[in-house]
């Protein structure tokens, strides 16, 4: 059974999760205890390493993400749409000239 694994890296007084394995609703859960913890620090949540990011873990995540200022790095374009449906992260600063096939087949 695969899980996830949570690698802490400290520098320059920020505090980087960075994950690696399968982010689903249950280990989200694990995670969002382990960012309570750190409320009072400022944390990076590292994707970029998931092997697997289901979009349960989503919903999960952002209870605890809106409340706190946590940075999220290595989103793929649909998991970072998800975040910014749940109004945890602001819409993009620029915008594309052109639309991507997910633009055409969505519409």
């Amino acid at each position: 059974m695969t899980g996830l694994r949570i690698h802490r890296e400290e520098a320059a007084g920020r505090i980087t999760l960075r994950l690696e394995g399968t982010l689903d609703g249950r280990t989200a859960q694990e995670l969002s205890s382990s960012l309570q913890a750190l409320a009072q620090s400022e944390v990076v949540l590292d994707f970029a390493h998931l092997r697997e990011f289901k979009d349960s873990a989503v919903g999960v995540l952002t209870h605890g993400l809106k409340d706190g200022a946590v940075q999220l790095r290595g989103l793929a374009t649909h998991h970072e749409r998800m975040f910014r449906y749940f109004g945890v992260l602001s819409a993009p600063a620029t915008h594309r000239a052109y639309y991507t096939p997910e633009d055409i087949f969505s519409a």
